[in-house]
């Protein structure tokens, strides 16, 4: 009996740190992997992509629950997820987590997925659609399938801030070593993160990291910034999987023409309200 204990002691002990060792020998893995250039040199980031999991729900831990309409059962009801949120908790200023938790229990009609709007950066990454990259030296093409969205990265230093305030942000891009480094500004402060809530204002910054780390891999990493929403920076990270299948290509989800009567009331109250 003693001796039974004692092996299973140390094959618990075993596993714990086999356990402890794969992520540290599968992040020096990633580290060696040299990326296929691109012409110019540069890692070769060109294909068809997608997040693989529940961060479009919520960004944070959470449990599955009861969608917005009963009627539907489980259709839009929320699956379990783990958050992609460094530190696990978002840090909102006690007046906008009120917001936030209001914005949830109203999601069906506040959500600015619902009613088809572009989803905006970082959302588009980690919604439940693909989305592909084209490369060149001048200019990095993100296309989106949902609602036909994209945005153009400038790799150009001296490009000017941000003409306008955009739904999709305006992109410049610069390379850090093998990691595609884009710093995005000039948002509309009309998108949310993830279908909980979660939200930022007009002074949104996000600092986004795109690092090759296996043929069909991407390691993503976001920053967010927005002093008049959260205490503090903040940090999400989340592989990305190549689309491998034969000829992938993105579908055309134009979502507009089952929204249009959402679409045009929200607008119809932002006009009455300037």
């Amino acid at each position: 009996m003693k001796k039974w204990l004692i092996g299973g002691i140390i094959v618990a002990a075993l596993a714990v740190g086999v356990s402890f060792l794969w992520p540290l020998s599968s992040v020096a893995q990633q580290a060696r992997y040299r990326a296929p250039r691109a012409a110019d040199g540069k890692p070769d980031l060109n294909g068809v992509w997608q997040a693989l999991n529940n961060a479009h729900w919520d960004l944070e831990d959470h449990v599955a629950r009861q969608g917005p309409l009963v009627s539907l059962g489980a259709a839009f009801s929320v699956p379990e997820g783990s958050g992609i949120v460094e530190g696990g908790e978002l840090p909102y200023r006690p007046e906008m987590l009120a917001r936030k938790k209001d914005n949830l229990e109203n999601w069906i009609s506040r959500d600015p997925e619902v009613k088809c709007f572009l989803p905006g950066v970082p959302r588009a990454t980690y919604m439940p659609y693909p989305f592909q990259i084209v490369q060149t030296p001048s200019q990095v093409l993100m296309a989106y399938e949902y609602a036909n969205a994209s945005r153009t990265i400038y790799m150009d230093d001296k490009l000017e801030e941000a003409p306008n305030d955009f739904w999709m942000g305006w992109s410049k891009g610069r390379w850090d070593g093998d990691t595609l480094v884009v710093d995005v500004t000039g948002f509309n402060g009309e998108t949310w993160f993830d279908r909980a809530g979660n939200f930022h204002s007009d002074a949104l910054h996000v600092v986004e990291r795109y690092t090759r780390t296996g043929p069909d891999h991407l390691w993503y990493e976001a920053t967010i910034e927005d002093p008049k929403v959260f205490t503090r920076p903040w940090k999400m990270s989340m592989p990305l999987y190549r689309r491998v299948e034969k000829q992938p290509s993105l579908g055309e989800y134009i979502c507009v023409e089952f929204a249009e009567e959402l679409m045009y009331g929200h607008l119809r109250k932002r006009a009455a309200s300037n």
